[in-house]
């Protein structure tokens, strides 16, 4: 879906985000190797519900209402929470237990470090578009 539907529903940056994810569950599935990081990065999805309803209320021309200003604001805490301040946690664990990591395959390693610093990439430059949403939705209200 994601390939068949490109680029309706996002860029490069959407099919980077699905990849890298994809390789990391399969790899922890098979390997047993980096799971606790693996569903630390997955609870991040939490997200997605918000990201949805804010599409389907822009698309039937809610833009204005109480639901879509509430909805931003929810979106906001939520990304703060599940994909802000989870993966500082995240990386301050691997920090912890960095003679564990070390440990893993290559590939593993490499999964616990390059797929959860491009994903925390791609949620701070989000990140920042919500927060320039929300300003600007919060600036419009009386």
């Amino acid at each position: 879906m994601i390939f068949w539907l490109y680029p309706s529903l996002g860029g490069i940056e959407y099919i980077v985000h699905h990849s890298l994810s994809a390789i990391a569950v399969a790899y922890a599935m098979f390997t047993g190797e980096g799971q606790l990081y693996t569903f630390m990065v997955l609870i991040s999805e939490v997200t997605t519900p918000e990201i949805n309803m804010r599409w389907y209320l822009d698309t039937a021309g809610l833009k204005r209402s109480i639901a879509y200003l509430i909805n931003g604001v929810v979106i906001f805490f939520a990304w703060l929470v599940a994909r802000i301040l989870l993966f500082v946690y995240m990386f301050y664990h691997v920090y912890l237990h960095y003679h564990q990591v070390i440990q893993m395959h290559i590939i593993g390693f490499l999964l616990v470090f390059v797929v959860p610093s491009a994903l925390a990439t791609m949620n701070l430059i989000w990140f920042g578009k919500i927060v320039k949403g929300l300003k600007k939705t919060l600036a419009k209200r009386p």
